[in-house]
């Protein structure tokens, strides 16, 4: 199963659960401005991880945050689509 790490405030990541919730993917969302565990394993993944490498450097968050069950991260739900 996905594990989805992102934030309601994060239009991406409501366009994201949308959509795998349309293609009827399974998946378990970790809202990361609610939780504050699911907050320090997204930043473990974040700070461990060099495709965050851009995204830091934009200063941007790196959500959505897709880990797959490979363990696997990526960015792109549109494969599930």
């Amino acid at each position: 199963m996905l594990k989805i790490y992102g934030s309601p405030l994060c239009p991406d990541c409501v366009q994201c659960t949308a959509d795998l919730e349309a293609a009827n993917v399974e998946f378990e969302y970790l809202n990361i401005t609610e939780n504050l565990q699911y907050f320090k394993e997204f930043l473990k993944i974040r700070d461990g991880n060099e495709l965050f490498d851009p995204v830091r450097e934009k200063g941007q968050i790196g959500i959505p945050c897709i880990v797959c069950e490979d363990g696997t991260v990526t960015f792109d739900w549109e494969e599930w689509k």
